[in-house]
């Protein structure tokens, strides 16, 4: 599948609230790092931010947004392709793993 000429609608409601989420992570995780490269926090901080602001829960929310909008726009195989291509990404934890600040190979 040519996903260079390909275009997805979302509703603006939903582009707008996942937008503001994703600022709201990368704001708060710049600022995050910068306190720890000054040492002026601990390494709790992160996880903390994470389990308060609820993360998790609101990137899976912005994953599914995402999703929704392809299932209903592209055909079963193309999604299929799709979703083989995000299983491809570094995920924490599984063992064969590279750390995508190390990873030197691209």
């Amino acid at each position: 599948m040519d996903m260079s000429s390909r275009e997805i609608r979302m509703p603006l409601s939903e582009v707008v609230a996942v937008r503001q989420d994703l600022n709201e992570f990368v704001v708060s995780l710049d600022r995050l790092g910068s306190r720890q490269a000054a040492g002026t926090t601990d390494e709790h901080t992160v996880g903390k931010f994470i389990a308060d602001w609820d993360v998790a829960r609101r990137l899976a929310r912005a994953r599914h947004v995402i999703s929704v909008a392809l299932d209903g726009q592209l055909s079963e195989e193309n999604n299929a392709e799709i979703d083989v291509l995000c299983d491809q990404g570094h995920f924490y934890g599984k063992e064969s793993a590279v750390s995508p600040s190390t990873d030197q190979s691209s």
